[in-house]
């Protein structure tokens, strides 16, 4: 089979909920993104795209009836592009780029755009349609910004704890202590506005049309493990081992991103040179409470795909959705801790769900083109107990094994 690349990434900054992004439409983000991407690639001919891939976890409101095919109309890409919206909740815009590369590979197509958006902000409350017309009693509307909701009671309870509740679980279960929750958190912002300062994100975000935001709003600049020390846990009370706090989890997020792949002939058409080959793929499941650790085997499964291990990787890219469950897979991948988000992570930068894995996917390649090593793994959990990885090559010249 041929091979996919990465060609190029573009992401919104993320807004924090109720913040910059709060009056921006996620098919509007989404459109953002789209275009960003596009816009690295000035000499293609847009009706040369073969299809769009998107990522969405909502799609109870404005993010509904494929907003996808919303962002290509918006974006004012020909109506000649197709487009499809998948949902494999936080991985869907992972799962985005892996089913346009797999498009690509099979040689089904040359150019795809992949990526994925989500507004927490706007996700909308939601009601059950009642079981008979005209009830007499009152009805309680859900919302559907985060976690589980309309639960079938089918489902054993202790799968549809809370996100927090089941890392809680996960930290009692690997002796992960609030403090090195606590200063893996405040490194995350640290290296984020770093990142920021050195110019790391310039080429990675673009503007969302009329909001006035440069960088991503999470990012606390000034965080260290003493203040998040003062922060009360969320999810279970400090007396009874809670540890999870407001800060040492990721925050809920507005944003876009996207990454443009293609074949190795698509060069011509785009006008660039690739960056990265996606090298393996890897998805794993496990109980729903467990979530948190199902990335571990995921990136198993791809770097077996890639046909390399642990000691070839020099970069690591997992979407922080809680501190705790990215040191259970940093422990149990057993990497060094310093190349994992070395520019910082969602805990910092914001965790919108369908737009984490294209931002990684984006965050990865950038990476490995900057320091010119070769290879690179791509990660993130999934609520109700999923995980994916990919592998990246990188393809730059000047590259380092």
């Amino acid at each position: 089979m041929a091979s996919s690349f990465l060609y190029a990434g573009a992401r919104t900054p993320f807004g924090r909920f109720g913040g910059a992004l709060a009056g921006s439409r996620p098919d509007d983000l989404a459109a953002s993104a789209l275009s960003g991407a596009l816009g690295k690639a000035p000499d293609l001919d847009l009706a040369r795209v073969d299809d769009v891939v998107w990522g969405c976890a909502n799609q109870a409101g404005e993010d509904n009836r494929n907003v996808g095919r919303m962002a290509v109309l918006l974006a004012g890409l020909p109506t000649s592009v197709p487009a499809t919206t998948v949902n494999r909740l936080c991985g869907s815009s992972l799962d985005a780029a892996m089913q346009a590369s797999r498009t690509i590979e099979t040689g089904d197509a040359d150019v795809v755009v992949a990526g994925g958006v989500e507004s927490m902000t706007r996700a909308p409350w939601v009601l059950p349609k009642p079981d008979r017309a005209f009830p007499a009693g009152n009805t309680t509307a859900v919302s559907t910004t985060l976690g589980w909701r309309l639960v079938n009671d089918r489902m054993p309870a202790e799968w549809t704890v809370s996100l927090g509740e089941a890392n809680e679980q996960l930290a009692q279960r690997f002796s992960i202590s609030r403090e090195r929750q606590d200063e893996f958190a405040a490194r995350s912002h640290a290296l984020a506005a770093q990142a920021w300062a050195d110019g790391f994100y310039d080429d990675l975000v673009v503007p969302v049309p009329g909001v006035e935001l440069a960088r991503d709003e999470s990012i606390r600049d000034g965080s260290t493990p003493d203040k998040l020390a003062g922060l009360k846990p969320s999810f279970r009370p400090a007396d009874q081992s809670g540890t999870i706090t407001a800060g040492n989890a990721s925050p809920l997020n507005d944003g876009a991103a996207a990454v443009l792949l293609g074949s190795e002939s698509a060069a011509g058409l785009l006008g660039r040179d690739p960056v990265a080959r996606i090298a393996g793929r890897g998805a794993h499941a496990l109980d729903p409470q467990d979530f948190g650790y199902a990335p571990v085997e995921a990136a198993h499964a791809a770097l077996a795909r890639a046909g390399i291990g642990w000691s070839d990787v020099a970069a690591v890219e997992l979407n922080e959705a809680f501190a705790v469950q990215s040191l259970a897979c940093v422990d149990a991948w057993g990497v060094d801790p310093g190349i994992v988000n070395a520019r910082g992570g969602a805990i910092a930068i914001g965790h919108p769900l369908g737009a984490s894995g294209a931002r990684v996917l984006a965050t990865l390649a950038q990476r490995l083109a900057d320091s010119g090593e070769r290879w690179g793994v791509a990660a993130i959990c999934i609520g109700v107990g999923q995980g994916l990885a990919v592998v990246l090559e990188n393809v730059t010249s000047g590259v380092r094994s």
